[in-house]
């Protein structure tokens, strides 16, 4: 027997290695992320172009400079609680996909659907586009001054950005990650760069403009969902962790850390970033300005004026590569639940990248930047999203509800939950009385997607004719694209 024994052990710790050697080379999305690249990745898609921007739109909509500050501080408060709320979300259903995975547990596949349908047609395409012509602004811009830039240079150049962002989330995922690493550490130096100098002339007494800072005859409670929509814009992005649940090693640790970790700092360097940018232009100044950084660098970091576009185009290239990297996902968990064709659930063969998803994305935004007809759909895009990120929270405390015993590593306080969904819902609701034209477009855009719904997914209505086309030609897709479906289960 105890030769029997001897044997078996080395038997038993082969089977075991030949069963890690098989799911090694198994095509499926390896767990490659971990805290630092997971805080990063949070951080780096939210600093994108709109704390450069926004602070023009924030002052605009809220009428004077103590408000608008205010705006910023409850705007990073709100985009915590939204936080935390999906914290508990992503440690709850451990499947990537953020949104659509949520709603898909939560209030059934109609909603999902939706979500997956406006993040498709217009949400990603439209604000990858915007991203990356803001990439594209600030590389030429400062070759031509004083002369305005040439519009076709600055596609190009946009166009270029894409192009660089798409291949390397096609190459890799581990080069993707690193390369977040690295631009989210040259945003955040950039953010330093504005805040100490202006911090150091603050204390040095320049206070002048903060003084009568809540006096305004402009202030209107109809502008303020606007005001709030141009800040939220600018911490927009905090979800995106939850796109790529099923790569991050131990979410069930990594991911309240990071998103706590990244909303605190976000927040708190916002806030700095608007206070340093009062303390050297007057409101009246900060309006009249198309680029607040810009404006503010030719101020107070003369020496250094001409890196500030730069750093900023770095931060749009940011956001750009963040979101790259984690829509294609909702777009590769929406495809394994059928709602998208299965071309779009399969995997490089041999790069392990969700290589047909993140591809779909780039045509949808090369013609959206060709056409230029850009910022109302971001309009239509914050609407929308806001809306379907409300209906995500709701769903989770009706979940709470119906299943108590379902597992929740991490549990959000249901007052977060229940004031962060009805906050939502009232700027949503406001802003369809403040502005009805865009809001109500991006309601008939998402309301479009339910009869796409019922003839291709709930019952298939495709004449049969097509059916066989597209599989011929999903096929030869699949051949040259050397994809294949996922073969180990990643949730």
């Amino acid at each position: 027997m105890m030769v029997t024994k001897r044997e078996s052990a080395p038997d038993k710790a082969s089977d075991e290695d030949t069963e890690k050697t098989v799911k090694d080379d198994a095509v499926h999305l390896r767990r490659r992320i971990g805290l630092l690249p997971s805080v990063c990745f949070i951080i780096g898609t939210v600093v994108g172009s709109g704390i450069f921007i926004a602070p023009k739109g924030v002052l605009m909509n809220s009428g004077s400079v103590g408000l608008s500050l205010l705006v910023w501080t409850l705007c990073g408060v709100l985009s915590t609680f939204g936080a935390l709320c999906y914290a508990e979300l992503g440690t709850s259903f451990r499947k990537s996909g953020g949104h659509y995975t949520y709603l898909l547990e939560t209030l059934g596949p109609l909603p999902a659907f939706l979500r997956l349908w406006t993040e498709l047609i217009f949400i990603r395409p439209a604000v990858a586009t915007y991203v990356s012509l803001a990439f594209g602004q600030y590389v030429v811009e400062p070759l031509f001054m004083p002369c305005a830039a040439p519009t076709a240079l600055v596609k190009l150049v946009s166009m270029l950005g894409v192009t660089f962002v798409v291949a390397v989330n096609c190459w890799s995922v581990s080069m993707a990650a690193r390369t977040q690493v690295l631009l989210t550490f040259i945003k955040m130096f950039a953010l330093i760069l504005i805040i100490i100098p202006g911090i150091m002339a603050l204390a040095n007494g320049k206070t002048e403009n903060f003084q009568n800072a809540f006096v305004s005859d402009s202030v209107a409670l109809t502008k303020l969902p606007l005001a709030f929509y141009s800040g939220l814009y600018a911490y927009g992005g905090w979800f995106y962790l939850n796109f790529i649940t099923e790569e991050v090693i131990n979410p069930n640790r990594t991911i309240p850390l990071a998103i706590v970790f990244s909303m605190v700092t976000v927040t708190v360097f916002y806030v700095l970033v608007n206070v340093a940018y009062y303390t050297m232009m007057s409101a009246n100044e900060l309006l009249m300005s198309d680029a607040v950084a810009v404006t503010f660098a030719s101020r107070a970091l003369q020496s250094v004026a001409p890196a500030i576009p730069v750093l900023v185009s770095l931060s749009c290239l940011g956001a750009l590569n963040g979101g790259f990297f984690g829509s294609p996902r909702m777009l590769f968990v929406g495809a394994r639940e059928g709602h998208l064709p299965s071309i779009f659930s399969m995997i490089h063969i041999r790069r392990q990248t969700p290589l047909p998803a993140v591809m779909c994305l780039y045509p949808l935004v090369i013609i959206m930047m060709a056409r230029g007809e850009i910022f109302q759909l971001i309009n239509f895009a914050s609407f929308s999203r806001w809306l379907f990120i409300a209906l995500a929270t709701l769903g989770m405390i009706i979940h709470r509800y119906r299943f108590p015993n379902h597992p929740r590593p991490f549990k959000v306080p249901l007052a977060v939950a229940v004031i962060f969904t009805i906050v939502c819902f009232f700027i949503v609701g406001l802003s369809l009385y403040s502005d009805p034209w865009n809001t109500g477009g991006s309601c008939a855009l998402t309301l479009s997607g339910v009869p796409v719904y019922y003839l291709t997914v709930k019952k298939s209505y495709i004449p049969k004719r097509w059916k066989k086309a597209f599989n011929y030609l999903s096929l030869h897709l699949q051949i040259f694209l050397e994809v294949a479906q996922q073969e180990v289960k990643t949730y």
